[in-house]
């Protein structure tokens, strides 16, 4: 039977991640501390070093960029749903 994977909520993965990067504790101390492979721990901080800059950029920023995307995604379908009718329209006749 398979084994059930543990999961580790994300307040403690920042918190792992911050003693990691601060480093006042090794790799192995905070792997047998929080019961982790340090590998993880490795994985954590190099994501949070990753999302920094994105902490403070703004927010609006981000939205707008993911609201263009999906107006554009809905206006494709209002294009092709648009065609799509034309073709039935004139297949089907007055």
């Amino acid at each position: 039977m398979g084994t059930i994977r543990r999961t580790i909520s994300s307040q403690i993965k920042s918190k792992v991640a911050l003693e990691a990067i601060k480093g006042t504790k090794t790799l192995a101390e905070l792997a047998h501390e929080y019961s982790v492979h340090p590998n993880q721990i490795v994985q954590w901080k190099k994501r949070l070093l990753e999302e920094i800059p994105n902490i403070f950029s703004r927010k609006q920023d981000r939205v707008s960029k993911g609201q263009a995307e999906r107006e554009a995604e809905l206006y494709r379908h209002i294009g092709q749903l648009k065609v799509e009718l034309d073709w039935l329209k004139k297949k089907v006749g007055p």
